[in-house]
């Protein structure tokens, strides 16, 4: 299948969406439809002579906007649709092509993903109801951790937590990990390497790749598990929810806010969850901001170094997302924290000319790469891959 797939990303209040061509050269449409289900709901994007827009939508729901999202498609009708499904289980293993059987799959997965299935389930039906006659994929970003072994995704729990809750370590990003292993690979001409991939946005997540698998993961349960991210506390002591609870008695609900949306770097610093302003700050001697940008970088590096124990052997290292594509000075940090890797930095490369575009930052030996992730090309790209098995 060689024709344009209509990526789609529903959250509770948005929906980012792609076009993406058959052929990598042509340009996207691509935009967000956001603050839905508010009276200053609207749409922004980029159109197809390369202009960005801004477009409101009134009251929209997901429905409406999806309908206002494909005006904007400008008469270039998608073939097929691909739904970024965050939470896939133990069902789902790769893409797989959405029927009735497939919607109640993903709505029993949905109490281990219950801030996000939800509203993936929500524009996967306003979409069905808009394109009926289109065929539909669902993308999971569990499905590429699938191939953890099981002493990896085990929780040193007792057996029925696992066999009747499904309670195990499932892993996220699996989209951005996949895409940037396999452009690697690509990139150096070391088929069937051995890579660790660092995925660091608001969202952060490193990975263990080994011939195109994923071996191990930093998030586990839930997205929340792993490093510290933009408002994420990542791991802590698991006896801190009973000592929260019991010496300043907050509810359940209380203590999950504040390590999903108060903690991280937001947290850490006092100030912002956004690194550009923290290394702005850094730089005027903000000590909060210091602190923040210090342990990020010190729980990633150790994240990579746990997770290098799952792989026969290092190949490289690669960065994506918006802090690893964009920040320097992260990305310095990290590699000078692992030495006893062999990654030797090219400071000059990563410093001024690497900023968000792929390229190669090391001085020789184990590679180094900034690669900007593209996880809707790689929805795109499993859409069609599994579609093209269905057909054949």
């Amino acid at each position: 299948m060689n024709a344009s797939v209509l990526v789609i990303n529903c959250g509770s209040s948005s929906i980012k969406y792609a076009l993406v061509p058959s052929e990598p050269d042509q340009p996207r449409l691509a935009g967000l439809a956001e603050r839905l289900g508010s009276g200053d709901a609207r749409l922004k994007g980029i159109d197809s002579r390369g202009d960005a827009f801004t477009q409101a939508l009134g009251e929209a729901d997901h429905t409406h906007a999806l309908a206002a999202i494909l005006d904007r498609l400008e008469g270039n009708r998608p073939s097929a649709v691909g739904h970024r499904i965050v939470h896939g289980g133990e069902r789902f293993t790769r893409a797989a092509l959405i029927d009735d059987d497939v919607v109640a799959a993903i709505e029993r997965t949905s109490a281990l993903a219950p801030l996000h299935n939800p509203a993936n389930l929500a524009g996967l039906a306003a979409t069905r109801r808009l394109f009926p006659d289109l065929p539909q994929v669902a993308v999971f970003d569990t499905a590429f951790h699938q191939s953890l072994p099981e002493r990896a995704y085990r929780y040193a729990l007792p057996e029925p937590l696992y066999r009747d809750h499904g309670i195990r370590r499932y892993g996220f990003h699996g989209t951005s990990h996949a895409y940037v292993s396999r452009r690697a690979e690509a990139l150096s001409g070391l088929e069937g390497g051995a890579w660790l991939t660092a995925h660091l946005g608001n969202g952060c997540s490193t990975c263990a790749v080994w011939r195109g698998r994923s071996l191990d993961t930093s998030m586990g349960l839930t997205p929340l598990e792993g490093v510290a991210m933009g408002t994420r506390s990542g791991d802590v002591d698991p006896g801190l929810h009973a000592h929260l609870a019991r010496q300043l008695g907050w509810s359940l609900e209380r203590i999950d806010e504040v390590l999903n949306r108060d903690s991280g770097l937001l947290g850490l610093s006092g100030l912002t969850n956004d690194m550009r302003e923290l290394e702005a700050a850094e730089a005027t001697g903000h000590a909060g901001a210091t602190l923040a940008i210090e342990v990020f970088c010190y729980r990633i590096a150790k994240s990579l170094a746990a997770l290098s124990c799952a792989l026969p052997r290092l190949d490289g290292l690669v960065f994506t997302g918006g802090i690893g594509e964009n920040s320097a000075r992260v990305r310095e940090k990290v590699v000078l924290l692992l030495p006893h890797f062999g990654l030797q930095l090219n400071r000059t490369v990563n410093g001024e000319t690497i900023r968000g575009r792929e390229g190669r930052i090391d001085a020789g030996g184990r590679h180094l790469w900034v690669i900007p992730t593209d996880e809707e090309g790689q929805i795109a790209t499993e859409t069609r891959q599994r579609l093209d098995e269905a057909n054949a």
